[in-house]
């Protein structure tokens, strides 16, 4: 919703007008330090995963009580009472599907990095045999 340049990222801009939209606007300061805290691969935007990463860390309890990012993970609570339950339900089955995501965001690293492990053990194992068949070669 809040990606204007529908380029998969939230950058500063975006992060500041969504902020305001929510109704809790930040500093420029603020919302460079929002981004900063979960940016993993420090490229200054929000990708999907990073966005989430707020959310994981707000309910481990990892996020400053006077933070930004603490204020959009308050946000995105709902108040059954003020929202009924259609959309306390919609609500949590957009979480519910938005954790999904993140699990299967993690699975896929995992598996890359399985990969990177498995690729750099045959590589050992053929520099190996190559130093075999080049020892006899010398002989």
């Amino acid at each position: 919703r809040y990606d204007a340049g529908k380029d998969g990222f939230i950058d500063l801009m975006e992060l500041k007008l969504m902020m305001e939209k929510l109704g809790a606007p930040q500093t420029h300061l603020g919302l460079k330090n929002m981004i900063k805290e979960v940016d993993e691969d420090l490229d200054s935007k929000l990708s999907f995963r990073e966005f989430l990463l707020i959310f994981r860390k707000a309910a481990a309890g990892e996020l400053q009580e006077d933070s930004g990012l603490h204020a959009l993970a308050r946000l995105s609570e709902i108040d059954v009472s003020t929202e009924g339950v259609k959309g306390a339900k919609n609500f949590f089955e957009a979480k519910a599907q938005a954790i999904n995501e993140a699990s299967r965001f993690e699975e896929e690293i995992k598996a890359e990095q399985e990969e990177k492990k498995k690729q750099a053990e045959e590589l050992k194992q053929r520099k190996a045999a190559f130093k075999e068949l080049q020892s006899t070669f010398k002989q």
